[in-house]
């Protein structure tokens, strides 16, 4: 698989849109990730209202893998439950490793990912923005 392969323009274009990236004003909770194989570091603000993300940003020191993810969750995570962030957390996971996300995936455009599923040292690149939103949530008060 080629660079261009992996980096398709789709990807490219959501890692550059950057969605969500910045701080919150008083988040409810926050985490950060590394991920020590290739460096990435990426942390995750949240605030709940309701049971749901009100809001998120992220911060992100990392590939054009890690920073598309965590783009795809600052425009599209707004709404989810804990819940709801479990099962997107999972459909990325299924996509990476079957090719395609379940077809109930709380969040749409999963399929941007879809060249990653050929290069399993990425997945991780993909996933840790997913996991610094759980740990985020998780960590929530609201």
């Amino acid at each position: 698989m080629t660079a261009e392969d992996l980096y398709q323009e789709a990807l490219v274009r959501l890692a550059r849109e950057r969605a969500g990236a910045g701080r919150l004003e008083g988040p409810g909770g926050s985490a950060t990730l590394d991920n020590p194989l290739c460096g990435d570091r990426v942390t995750v603000e949240v605030r709940l209202a309701g049971g749901r993300i009100e809001a998120v940003a992220h911060r992100v020191h990392g590939c054009v893998l890690c920073e598309a993810s965590a783009s795809l969750l600052g425009s599209g995570a707004r709404g989810l439950t804990p819940a709801q962030v479990e099962a997107a957390r999972g459909a990325v996971e299924a996509l990476l490793r079957q090719g395609t996300p379940p077809p109930e995936a709380p969040l749409g455009g999963l399929s941007v990912f879809t060249p990653v599923r050929n290069v399993p040292s990425r997945h991780t690149c993909v996933l840790l923005p997913f996991d610094a939103l759980r740990a985020a949530v998780s960590g929530a008060k609201g």
